[in-house]
């Protein structure tokens, strides 16, 4: 493809950089990244994507936008409310770049429609708020071999691995199976600084755009953590499980339909 004036200039500080290029832009054109999630995660992430040029973003969300979402899913505003998230986010990215096709997809994510979706991506995105779905989620993805950059947000501190299914740990390798209901709160009932997920969600959107160009180090076993009130990082070493239930020597999961009817909605 040949870029157009606009494109050029646009892309221009993209362009510029030896790991990036005109090739490395062109990739990102044609990349087809999917956003599970347009809530606090979802938000930057998207933004980032729509601003870095992903010339395909599909976005799974059938919430609506609520008041008490402004405080940090910046992709709303209270123009949007009562609009469904995955709508106000497609008209906030598409208004930042017109290059990108951003395609909302207002449903409920299941076992019965998740591979269906996920399919035609190149690059899954966790931006959800619930442990059944990461688990669906990730098992979606080992079982098509789609990457996936995972992201989480809880009070001041937030959680990013990126999983390359056959070449280190999942999800199930780190957490092998979900925590009771119940025991870990949600940030509706613990709160989440307001800012977290956009430094997340640009470390999300950072590994996503290393995937897509093949370049730097993606966070494959490893889960980087981020502690807002210390200011600081730190990695843990995520080993692959060879007794992992999903990715392991002898997965006895290899369908969705193998997974328990909990499993389901965002």
């Amino acid at each position: 493809m040949d870029f157009t004036e606009e494109q050029l200039e646009r892309y221009s500080r993209h362009i510029i950089l030896p790991e990036v290029g005109g090739k490395g832009q062109k990739k990102i054109l044609e990349a087809k990244v999917l956003l599970v999630g347009a809530g606090g995660l979802g938000c930057p992430v998207g933004y980032f994507l729509a601003a870095a040029g992903v010339g395909t973003i599909g976005i799974v969300d059938d919430d609506v936008v609520e008041l008490s979402n402004l405080q940090r899913q910046i992709a709303h505003s209270v123009h949007t409310l009562g609009m469904k998230k995955a709508d106000s986010a497609k008209k906030t990215f598409e208004a930042l770049n017109p290059d990108v096709n951003v395609i909302p997809i207002r449903e409920r994510l299941d076992s019965s429609n998740t591979m269906d979706l996920f399919k035609d991506y190149d690059i899954i995105v966790d931006g959800t708020d619930n442990f059944p779905t990461r688990y669906l989620i990730n098992d979606a993805c080992v079982i098509l071999k789609k990457p996936l950059v995972s992201g989480a947000i809880l009070r001041f501190e937030g959680q990013v691995t990126t999983i390359i299914p056959g070449e280190g740990h999942c999800y199930r390798c780190l957490f092998e199976e979900p925590p009771p209901a119940g025991l870990v709160p949600s940030c509706q009932e613990a709160g989440v600084l307001g800012v977290l997920p956009g430094i997340i969600g640009g470390l999300q959107a950072t590994e996503v755009l290393k995937l897509i160009l093949g370049k730097g180090k993606p966070l494959m076993g490893q889960l980087l953590i981020y502690d807002a009130l210390g200011t600081n990082f730190r990695k843990v070493r995520v080993p692959k499980n060879e007794d992992c239930p999903v990715c392991g020597k002898n997965p006895t999961i290899k369908t969705l339909t193998d997974m328990p009817e909990e499993y389901c909605s965002i």
